[in-house]
């Protein structure tokens, strides 16, 4: 009886760490360093991935870890080995240094993606 009900949560773990699994390679790097931008203006940037899983994938949402932080991105099913695309804008408001996190989540995967925007906002003289 022990082994039947370790055999059956192993096999429902299996099934739960599909869903925690990857559905997509990122084309672009996870993070991306803007270097120094100018106080008050905002700075744009556009991540790309591939779904490699063997369904069509939909972003269900996007979550900035900020204001300064927005982001865009289609509603449209990305087929099986084709490329999707997030942009995300900065406003660089605040001056001195900066790491923003942006959650990113794709149906069927419960763990978000994690990317990130960094840099450093100067004045203007």
């Amino acid at each position: 009886m022990r082994y039947l009900l370790l055999f059956s949560l192993l096999i429902g773990l299996g099934s739960w760490s599909s869903l925690l699994d990857s559905k997509v390679e990122w084309l672009s790097a996870m993070t991306h360093e803007f270097g120094d931008l100018y106080h008050n203006k905002t700075a744009v940037h556009e991540y790309q991935f591939k779904n490699i899983s063997d369904a069509p994938i939909v972003i269900d949402n996007v979550r900035p870890s900020c204001g300064c932080t927005i982001a865009d991105w289609g509603t449209e099913p990305v087929a099986p080995d084709s490329v999707g695309t997030i942009r995300v804008e900065y406003d660089a408001r605040d001056l001195g240094y900066f790491k923003k996190k942006v959650k990113v989540y794709f149906s069927g995967q419960r763990k978000a993606e994690i990317l990130y925007l960094e840099g450093w906002v100067e004045k203007i003289e």
